[in-house]
């Protein structure tokens, strides 16, 4: 039998707001996985995609197997997906596992249900290249920010309060409308919601860049007399303005929550979910498309008509973005986040330093292991060798196969795992 668990490289991608050179924990994993990889110091390491995506393949590092990739490897052999997966997705890895180390901010977006995905992708293919919905989550491996979902209102009234040139842009009428908006009535307090957001995001041009510019100016004076400017959210304006100076996504901030994860913890982004990443470092997953709607903090095309018709106008608290794993009742050492959706799982597996041979047990799925710290040895019947584990190394897992890891660090091990739990 052909080998049904091997490594992988992956492919890296440099978009411009990755951390630069070794500053990147994309560069750091790819450069302890392979020594021969040369890191550019000044180039950015955005993102490594591990998985089966034409614009990503990874490519198997096993010299018995005569495919050269991931991708071609599974339309060979589609049954290493499991047989409910591969019913259910039609012989295709559903999922892209990925790192990502954020520099400075990715776009406003928002990702398609599969409805509005097969619209779009039918109207405007050329931006809009599949037809299949992108839920995703990211798990932060360091300190990591992001925006995600609508504030309670509470807040954006009192920032339409305390920033006069926000209350300019979004006009009068709509500003009083969400102020009179009460708890009592959520559709019409997403109403309202939806009124000043779109507001804003299709203000004029020329009048958005002197509000922005007004209000820079003030934030700025303002931090130099050593006031506070948090009631107006100073620090993050500043910082954004920096990076994308005249970009009307740097209003979002008064929208949008700011969500801070700590290692470990979790956010899960589904359709219609506002949503920008801000900075650090995380792994994510996300089902296979590439089906994205832009509205600011982005050279990229936009479509702002779009986005605020699709957008989920229910405002929550930060608190409530933070996606909890469960730890397995089978094995003290996983801990899993299983999002509303079927396209994929995580699994982040903490294998403490007492233990000397662990099993990373069998599932009736495909699954991508990572290793983020620790070495080891990996022992499996449908390996064809023995497989040396470090930081950065990835595995291909065939569905119902299980690995020995036999563990040579005096630290523990750190892995994740995505897979498919239908």
């Amino acid at each position: 039998l052909p080998p049904a668990v091997f490594p992988l490289s992956c492919a890296v991608q440099n978009y411009s707001w990755g951390k630069v050179g070794l500053e990147s924990e994309v560069a750091k994993l790819v450069a302890t996985s392979d020594p021969l990889v040369q890191i550019q110091p000044d180039q950015p390491y955005a993102e490594l995609w591990m998985g089966a995506h034409p614009r990503g393949d990874a490519v198997i590092r096993d010299n018995r197997i005569p495919q050269k990739t991931l991708g071609q490897w599974i339309a060979d052999n589609p049954a290493c997906l499991g047989a409910k997966v591969k019913d259910a997705f039609q012989g295709r890895l559903p999922f892209l596992f990925k790192v990502l180390s954020v520099n400075t901010a990715l776009s406003i977006q928002a990702h398609p249900n599969k409805e509005l995905a097969a619209k779009l992708h039918t109207q405007f293919p050329e931006h809009y290249p599949d037809d299949n919905h992108k839920p995703e989550m990211a798990i932060a491996l360091t300190p990591f920010e992001g925006l995600c979902g609508f504030r309670p209102v509470e807040e954006i009234v009192s920032f339409l309060q305390t920033v006069p040139e926000l209350r300019a842009l979004i006009g009068e009428v709509a500003a009083e409308q969400l102020e009179r908006s009460g708890s009592d009535d959520p559709r019409g307090v997403s109403a309202a919601l939806r009124v000043c957001f779109t507001r804003l995001m299709k203000s004029e041009k020329k009048f958005f860049v002197d509000q922005l510019n007004m209000l820079v100016k003030r934030i700025s004076q303002e931090a130099a007399e050593g006031k506070d400017t948090s009631g107006s959210n100073g620090d993050l304006l500043l910082r954004l303005h920096s990076q994308y100076p005249g970009d009307i996504g740097c209003f979002t901030i008064y929208f949008l929550n700011l969500v801070r994860l700590e290692p470990g913890e979790a956010m899960f982004l589904g359709a219609n979910e506002p949503h920008a990443y801000l900075q650090g470092d995380c792994v994510e997953c996300m089902a296979c498309s590439d089906n994205t709607v832009r509205a600011g903090l982005t050279p990229k095309f936009i479509d702002v008509l779009t986005l605020c018709e699709m957008l989920n106008y229910t405002p929550a608290p930060s608190s409530s973005k933070i996606f909890p794993a469960t730890q397995s009742q089978l094995d003290p050492s996983v801990y899993l986040y299983d999002p509303p959706v079927p396209d994929f799982a995580i699994m982040r597996i903490e294998i403490p330093a007492s233990i000397k041979l662990y099993l990373v047990s069998a599932v009736d799925s495909a699954s991508i292991l990572l290793v983020i710290q620790g070495t080891a040895v990996g022992t499996s019947t449908a390996a064809a060798s023995e497989m040396t584990l470090r930081r950065g190394s990835v595995l291909f897992i065939s569905a119902n196969e299980s690995i020995s890891l036999h563990l040579a660090s005096p630290d523990g091990m750190l892995l994740f795992r995505a897979c498919c739990l239908l």
